[in-house]
């Protein structure tokens, strides 16, 4: 590996993505535009196929999931023409999980006159993602985050604002410049909200048919092409069919297959890895972030853990005891004896380290004996010096919400003593394999949002999924579905069609072998237990001795499970207890998934932190060499290897380089 580069290259270096001794290459096209990088998305829009306005209306698309890619995906859809059925889970549109992020959204809008700019965000998303994402999707990414903001302010979004009037911003984790939009800690509620609106307009105006308390079942494919979905009630249990041209799941990460995890226990991997049994590669399931602000697991009784935004490590200082054992309270340690650890290991950066360093190092703290509170598994988050700089009434104006929902959970006010914090399961930055049009190597099926692997890497920087959601959404999938539709000419199907009744089979035999089974053992059980499997040999630090055992514990988990597990009651009503070992049955096969690719990424890289490879320091250490790939899996059928393709990741516009936070 060569040194860091600075932000901006002096001109085009030569390809240094190489992949010697890779797997083979299974003929994987990105579709990836020719021209100069900052020309790919221009130079596409201009040469993409158009369908006639009058057209548009004999098109029908799916879209499953309502959260902030779905939801924007859908209404702007339908804004243009199209008939669009929209998909949720939940009873309500507006409840997908993302309302759940925190802190903000990035954009390189440079309201801060420090420097920002598009080419600035693209290498520091290049550079988090620690050098295994696409280059021209992550420029792309950072070219029209832009739009977003002004699109979010006309839909209302009530961002904060400078006393002057102007949109403010905050700093994330990675960036040396303040490009973060935000509404205090409820970003992630206030733009989902505005996408559920123009979502609600067309729903209003009979382009969008909103099918709620439905889950994905099965992808119907028909020569070759994503033609329909088969989907269940949830309130009656029947099997639907549904047909259409284009099918687009947007349907979120997998988290939750550690069981423990930031997300909502309804998030699951169930739509993406169904598709993938129907021939979706999926891309570098591995990459999971590990968030390092999270309330820290207080019991068994728990199924989730609680975030605290990123936005709070702005004025936060992370510390831990400079001794072992040190049981004092925290207002009791003086200054000379704390351990600032971030800003120690990374003056540069600080306590606004991304993500996976973060994590790896408050780990690091409690692994030497130095953690906080009854499990020493927690390190201090303190805001003692902003307050005394800032004043309390400042601090609670930029994190009030936060404050109260850590006060009201823990019964401990974080305005008088530090709050306690750990790494948690928050994100996925693996998923469905998708080229630059962001269509699986399934022609008709789209991934949007968490869904893909496309623009984050190995890890992924703050603030930057609501701004993939919405990018995808609004500004990317409009065009490139409507170019799919223009270049191929679709014959109309119907659900009468075999591909139908076969996928419905499926899916109803899966069910009923569920409620055969009549074991001892609840679904959540067996979701703990591969929680914990998962979480400690595929979690924050990963060995080849390690996975190598979940290999072999998996599978029989999974043969227990399906010789054991307890589903009561029946496939024609409400049934949680079904809905939740539908998830677990998938998740099971998943984690193996999971496993594999782990094993096979024989280095370190981002959030895939293998113990074998690492520098002096306790860095990741890549291998380029071998490994500048994205790993796109096959799928061979139940308990049977998955076949590894490769597509190679080309940089022309940076050099690789050792990343460097310090």
């Amino acid at each position: 590996m060569t040194v860091e580069t600075p932000a901006k290259p002096a001109g085009t270096h030569p390809t240094n993505g190489a992949t010697h001794g890779a797997p083979h290459k299974s003929g994987l096209d990105a579709r990836i535009p020719a021209g100069p990088l900052a020309e790919k998305w221009t130079r596409f829009k201009a040469d993409m196929k158009l369908v006639n306005p009058t057209n548009k209306r004999k098109f029908r698309i799916l879209v499953v999931g309502t959260g902030l890619a779905g939801g924007s995906a859908a209404a702007s859809l339908a804004e243009l023409g199209y008939e669009v059925d929209s998909f949720c889970y939940q009873d309500s549109a507006r409840r997908a999980h993302s309302i759940a992020a925190q802190g903000g959204i990035n954009a390189a809008k440079n309201y801060q006159n420090d420097g920002d700019s598009v080419w600035r965000l693209f290498y520091d998303t290049i550079k988090g993602g620690d050098f295994r994402a696409r280059e021209a999707n992550v420029y792309r990414l950072a070219e029209v985050s832009r739009n977003i903001i002004d699109q979010c302010v006309a839909q209302g979004v009530p961002f904060a604002r400078e006393y002057g009037g102007q949109l403010d911003n905050r700093s994330f984790g990675g960036a040396q410049v303040s490009r973060t939009f935000y509404c205090r800690g409820q970003t992630g509620q206030q733009l989902t909200l505005g996408a559920y609106q123009a979502l609600s307009r067309q729903v209003n105006a009979g382009r969008v048919r909103m099918h709620s308390r439905c889950v994905f079942q099965d992808l119907v494919v028909i020569d070759g092409k994503a033609r329909g979905i088969i989907t269940r009630d949830l309130v009656t249990g029947k099997l639907e069919r549904h047909a259409a041209d284009v099918v687009v799941l947007a349907t979120g990460g997998y988290g939750p297959v550690f069981y423990l995890s930031t997300n909502a226990m309804g998030c699951n991997v169930s739509a993406t890895f169904r598709a993938h049994r129907r021939g979706a590669l999926f891309a570098n399931p591995c990459f999971t972030q590990i968030h390092p602000t999270c309330i820290p697991v207080s019991g068994d009784h728990q199924s989730k853990l609680t975030l605290m935004s990123e936005s709070l490590r702005n004025d936060g200082r992370i510390w831990v005891p400079l001794k072992k054992g040190d049981h004092r309270r925290p207002e009791e340690i003086p200054d000379n004896e704390r351990d600032y650890f971030l800003e120690r290991k990374y003056p540069s950066f600080g306590n606004l380290a991304p993500r996976d360093i973060s994590s790896r190092a408050a780990k690091e703290a409690c692994d030497d004996g130095r953690g906080v509170g009854e499990s020493g598994l927690a390190v201090y988050l303190d805001f003692r010096d902003a307050i005394n700089r800032l004043g309390r009434d400042t601090i609670a104006k930029r994190y009030g919400n936060l404050f109260d929902m850590y006060a009201h959970i823990t019964a401990e006010d974080p305005y008088r003593s530090p709050m306690r914090i750990y790494p948690a399961v928050h994100y996925c930055m693996g998923g469905l394999w998708v080229d630059y049009h962001l269509m699986t190597n399934i022609p008709g099926l789209f991934a949007l949002g968490e869904a893909n692997f496309s623009d984050h890497g190995a890890n992924r920087l703050g603030a930057s999924a609501l701004m993939q959601g919405l990018a995808d959404g609004y500004f990317v999938a409009p065009y490139t579905i409507t170019n799919y539709l223009a270049s191929n000419k679709l014959q109309p199907v119907k659900t009468d069609h075999d591909a139908f009744k076969e996928a419905e089979a499926n899916s109803r035999e899966r069910i009923d072998r569920l409620l055969r089974v009549r074991g001892r053992k609840s679904p959540n059980q067996f979701h703990r237990e591969l929680g914990k499997i998962i979480w400690d040999k595929c979690g924050m630090a990963r060995s080849r001795q390690g996975l190598e055992e979940a290999l072999r514990r998996l599978p029989e988990l999974r043969q227990e499970f399906w010789e054991n597990v307890s589903v009561p009651g029946s496939g024609e009503s409400f049934n949680m207890a079904l809905d939740h070992a539908t998830r677990v049955a998938d998740f099971l096969e998943f984690g193996e998934l999971m496993c594999h690719d782990a094993l096979q990424r024989d280095e370190s890289c981002g959030a895939h932190f293998r113990v074998e490879h690492q520098y002096e320091d306790g860095e990741a250490k890549r291998n380029d060499d071998q490994y500048a790939y994205v790993s796109a899996w096959g799928y061979q059928g139940e308990g049977k290897a998955p076949t590894l393709n490769a597509e190679p990741l080309v940089y022309e516009n940076v050099h690789l380089a050792v990343r460097s936070y310090k």
